[in-house]
């Protein structure tokens, strides 16, 4: 699968976890995830490529049990399980 592919794989399986998944121009910052009023959001930077929002959103996803559970390409199951070393 391409990187964007996953992008999207990934933004619909957050979206099943609860999260209302949020593409805006932030000026390279990257985005990130929050939750308001009880609403998890993950914000997707347009500033930045798709291979940078996958990595947050995956980071974002890697922290919610639930996802595993779920039905997902086998990429994004792999992609899931590689924990990124510090």
């Amino acid at each position: 699968m391409h990187t964007v592919e996953l992008l999207e794989a990934a933004i619909a399986l957050a979206e099943q976890v609860g999260y209302r998944v949020r593409q805006e121009w932030l000026d390279g910052s990257g985005g990130g995830d929050c939750e308001i009023r009880g609403q998890k959001l993950v914000f997707l930077d347009l500033a930045v490529g798709p291979l940078d929002q996958l990595e947050l959103l995956l980071d974002v996803l890697r922290r919610e049990p639930a996802a595993v559970s779920l039905p997902m390409p086998h990429p994004l199951r792999e992609l899931l399980a590689v924990r990124k070393s510090a």
